[in-house]
């Protein structure tokens, strides 16, 4: 399970993804995650799968590699599905019995939370697989630039944004390693109730701790020992420029949003378009 987990991960390729600025994937990932929160169709949906797909062909990335990380939050998506499902309330009743009862209405408001998640997860994936940790820094603090008016401290910011994505691989693997020891010295995490393998999971949190503590402190004395003083008189060896593809990415984001606006403005006029 731990190995499905694709958050913070670097798939190297030769695409056009790849070779795009990074800060315009990061405005392109920011407006994805906006407009799938103001789609509400299922033809919105589609919309946006048939964009992803094409996004997900063009980066070369394996479709296969994606999904792996959505294994990691089945439990959350069930979770909302469930939610969604005996929570909400509507006119159509399918079943009812007791204090249950699921409505037409909260089936569909499950299935398209569902999509949403899956969609946001695999979206957010392609930034993150196609983008390097430190093109994520340089992007992300160029773009958080214009807040150092008001003393916010872009590069700091930016900087622990990218460590934090850059360890997530790291702690996932070091915990992988902390359970094999712990499961080769006959401890079973598999088996028992809920509070019962909460409680096996100690052994494994405090090491894990100690551990991602030891590497924080490395890398604060590595970082001092190469006279790193954050944003001050910072060069970098490779200065991001536009390139056309990444107008022209920005073009099909336009384009992109001007579609999504239509299917709202079309699903508020017509009942039937779902």
């Amino acid at each position: 399970m731990l190995r499905d987990i694709t958050i913070g991960q670097y798939y190297p390729a030769e695409s056009i993804i790849h070779r795009l600025d990074a800060r315009v994937k990061l405005v392109i990932t920011f407006f994805y995650i906006l407009s799938l929160f103001f789609v509400n169709t299922f033809v919105g949906y589609l919309f946006v799968i048939f964009v992803l797909g094409l996004a997900v062909k063009a980066s070369k990335v394996p479709l296969k590699f994606m999904l792996k990380g959505i294994k990691s939050i089945m439990i959350i998506i069930l979770f909302t599905a469930g939610i969604n499902i005996f929570m909400t309330q509507g006119d159509t009743v399918l079943f009812q019995k007791g204090i249950i009862t699921i409505t037409q209405e909260g089936v569909f408001l499950a299935i398209k939370m569902c999509i949403r998640l899956i969609l946001l997860i695999i979206g957010s994936s392609i930034l993150t697989l196609t983008t390097t940790p430190i093109q994520l820094t340089d992007g992300i603090e160029y773009l958080l630039r214009p807040w150092k008016k008001i003393g916010v401290p872009a590069h700091e910011i930016a900087m622990m944004m990218t460590i934090a994505l850059r360890f997530i691989p790291t702690l996932l693997d070091e915990t992988d390693k902390i359970m094999k020891a712990q499961q080769a010295r006959g401890a079973d995490f598999d088996t028992g109730n809920v509070i019962q393998k909460a409680k096996r999971l100690i052994p494994i949190l405090v090491p894990l701790f100690i551990s991602a503590f030891r590497r924080a402190d490395d890398l604060a004395m590595a970082m001092e020992a190469r006279c790193y003083h954050g944003d001050e008189n910072r060069t970098r060896m490779n200065e991001m420029k536009y390139q056309k593809a990444d107008y022209v990415a920005q073009v099909c984001l336009i384009c992109y949003l001007g579609v999504i606006i239509a299917l709202r403005v079309a699903a508020a006029k017509l009942p039937f378009f779902l």
